[in-house]
């Protein structure tokens, strides 16, 4: 959304990376000029999926340009707003989701009744919108809610390749000649 929305042309966002930058817009923006129907309602279970809404949102793009006479690349003078609507989208629907796993996992006796805790980590749990959106969830069904630092909710990709440089460092578990390993694209 943020490349869509060209937020390295902004001036306030330049030097940020996509979703500090949504993040950033998105606290003076109202999160109410633009409805962005959920993703997955008609699924009563605990999968995310972002495609759907990303749809939604470039189409709303498309629409803003071509009610502000622009093209695309330029900013919007409702930047702030798509931001704010996208995060709030984007948390209602992580939050119901969560939801669903939480009451999942109580009523199956997964988790113990007292005590039980979620833990929120990646990019995602850098945004403070959806951390403090969590810990309230987490608030009131009983759970602790534990997030490391944001300087350390990097993206789950670079996460994983840091623990496969170190593991690799150790020599733990690391493969070191994928000879005799079978590869299927899925």
């Amino acid at each position: 959304v943020a490349r869509r929305l060209s937020l390295r042309k902004h001036p306030e966002c330049h030097s940020m990376a996509g979703g500090k930058a949504i993040e950033h817009l998105a606290q003076t923006g109202n999160e109410e000029l633009l409805t962005l129907r959920l993703p997955m309602q008609q699924y009563r279970n605990c999968d995310f999926s972002f495609s759907g809404l990303q749809n939604l949102v470039n189409n709303a793009i498309v629409q803003k340009e071509k009610e502000e006479g622009i093209q695309e690349g330029e900013i919007l003078s409702c930047v702030k707003d798509v931001a704010a609507a996208v995060q709030h989208a984007v948390t209602v629907h992580i939050m119901q989701r969560t939801y669903r796993a939480m009451l999942f996992c109580i009523k199956n006796s997964i988790l113990p009744s007292k005590n039980a805790t979620l833990v929120v980590s990646g990019g995602v749990a850098s945004n403070q919108y959806i951390r403090k959106s969590l810990q309230n969830l987490a608030d009131a069904n009983g759970f602790a809610l534990l997030c490391p630092p944001p300087r350390l909710c990097t993206d789950n990709g670079v996460m994983i390749a840091w623990n496969g440089i170190e593991r690799l460092r150790a020599g733990l578990g690391v493969l070191h000649s994928p000879d005799g390993i079978r590869y299927e694209p899925r």
